[in-house]
């Protein structure tokens, strides 16, 4: 069934044409008819499946048509909660770009930036809010966010909303709601504790999951190249000379890590930027919009970032160091083979790593295909790299010096 058919808006299927949307995603073809009609909706569906769609079509409809007949706003009426900036951001750029020719106005609201632009659009009145919980129940608790009129309550991505300890807040925006409401619960992954906070929340849902049974999706190749860490960064440094037309996002362990891996590329005249949670929110939004239009093309993060960068046409994830948590390999490779186009996903593993590989391997049910180096190409791969400083007590004097800095920052914050 194509999305022309679909009894929606006809300003709506406008957008929907003009983003490319021709046959909506099996969690679209799944989720919008139920939600359509008011039901409740528990979603277990992986990143990459166009989750942020399904819910924000027929949303978007619902509000567009209360707003002919009403005519003028009376409150905001959806409120969707996330987890991160990064994510609210990336949520409202959906809503806003498919509700291009309604009358439907959406607006995100988030912490690390001042808040009194958010009051002053707050007071204007909106239809749609999305919001990470900490910033929400700051102007809730000042008085300039009223929630008392929501009719529809969104979670996505509510298992990472668990890890980051968002429950309670969760659990206290219920005193805020009516009690007659229309919920859409959205997660990535169910377990008991993902299963009895959405069972609190919704009534009598429809229950959807799609690929229950792979949790990554079929469009991503998925290899493994075995490097010792020290090494690793001459393979980045190749990989990127070989590709050097496609957007390559680059996931590390830690902050420090970021910024070692940004300075080897930067040593050898790879232009590259990286973002992890010890970046101001303006240039963590910067640099997320350099990758997207494509400026840069390199992308450095943290994992704290892995559900927040939603960036179109990313052809290679590569997992500089492997996750510790298995499901953080999930969240890292769904950042590419999004929509309709495939993938690659490369991780580099070094001997001390192997154990971390073989879990993610048990979560996935399936091994993942070994890229295999030859000694002569291994070693030609290190002598030939543009990289003349390979000497680890410079890097780490350098990595001091950031850590100083951070540390100094922090310092001056408190």
């Amino acid at each position: 069934m194509k999305f022309e058919k679909y009894n929606i808006s006809p300003d709506l299927k406008r957008s929907i044409a003009a983003l490319g949307f021709k046959r909506p995603t099996d969690i679209q073809y799944k989720a919008i008819p139920h939600i359509l009609k008011g039901e409740d909706v528990l979603a277990i569906a992986q990143t990459g499946t166009g989750k942020t769609a399904a819910f924000a079509i027929p949303v978007l409809n619902m509000l567009h048509e209360r707003r002919l007949r009403q005519r003028r706003s009376d409150g905001i009426k959806c409120l969707v909660m996330v987890p991160t900036r990064e994510l609210a951001i990336q949520i409202t750029e959906v809503f806003l770009e498919l509700g291009r020719h309604l009358k439907v106005r959406s607006f995100c609201i988030f912490g690390g930036v001042e808040q009194e632009g958010q009051i002053d659009k707050l007071e204007k009145g909106i239809d749609l809010l999305v919001a990470t919980p900490g910033r929400m129940f700051d102007l809730v608790s000042q008085g300039y966010l009223d929630l008392s009129r929501v009719e529809v309550l969104i979670l996505d991505e509510a298992d990472h909303m668990l890890d980051l300890g968002f429950l309670k807040d969760i659990q206290d925006v219920l005193r805020h709601l009516p009690k007659r409401r229309q919920t859409l619960f959205f997660s990535a992954t169910i377990d008991e504790q993902i299963k009895k906070l959405a069972y609190s929340l919704v009534n009598k849902p429809i229950r959807i999951q799609i690929s229950p049974q792979d949790p990554i999706t079929k469009k991503v190749q998925h290899s493994v190249a075995f490097i010792e860490m020290d090494e690793k960064r001459f393979f980045l440094e190749r990989l990127i000379k070989e590709h050097p037309a496609d957007k390559i996002l680059v996931f590390v362990r830690t902050k420090v890590r970021a910024e070692r891996v940004l300075k080897a590329m930067q040593r050898v005249a790879i232009p590259a930027l990286n973002i992890h949670g010890d970046k101001e929110q303006k240039e963590r939004l910067q640099v997320l919009n350099q990758f997207k239009k494509g400026t840069v093309k390199l992308l450095i993060a943290t994992d704290v970032s892995a559900r927040g960068i939603d960036i179109p046409d990313v052809q290679y994830v590569i997992n500089y160091d492997v996750p510790e948590q298995a499901e953080n390999y999930v969240h890292r490779i769904g950042r590419t083979g999004r929509g309709t186009q495939s993938g690659y996903a490369v991780s580099f593993c070094s001997e001390a790593e192997k154990p971390l590989l073989k879990s993610i391997e048990q979560l996935i049910g399936k091994s993942i295909t070994t890229l295999e180096i030859g000694k002569g190409d291994y070693q030609a791969t290190v002598d030939f790299s543009a990289d003349q400083r390979p000497d680890w007590k410079s890097l780490q004097e350098e990595m001091d010096a950031f850590e100083a800095v951070q540390r100094k920052k922090k310092k001056s914050k408190r």
